[in-house]
């Protein structure tokens, strides 16, 4: 699967559950949240006033240290 920032948040925990801890480490505790599993990467982060770039760069971090 290919993320970008407008993945929903549900598209990339179905995908890997790891994701859920490089969002929380970036500020994102809203991971369970039923509401954000519908938000884009992109809105989830303006919500919550994070630089969408800094998070997907962590999330592309994270997989790919697993490859």
């Amino acid at each position: 699967m290919k993320i970008t920032k407008q993945t929903t948040m549900g598209e990339m925990l179905d995908y890997d559950r790891g994701i859920a801890y490089v969002l929380m480490q970036s500020g994102m505790h809203c991971v369970g949240c039923p509401s954000s599993i519908h938000e884009s990467l992109e809105d989830a982060c303006a919500v919550h006033g994070l630089d969408v770039d800094k998070v997907f760069s962590a999330i592309q971090e994270y997989l790919n240290s697993k490859k």
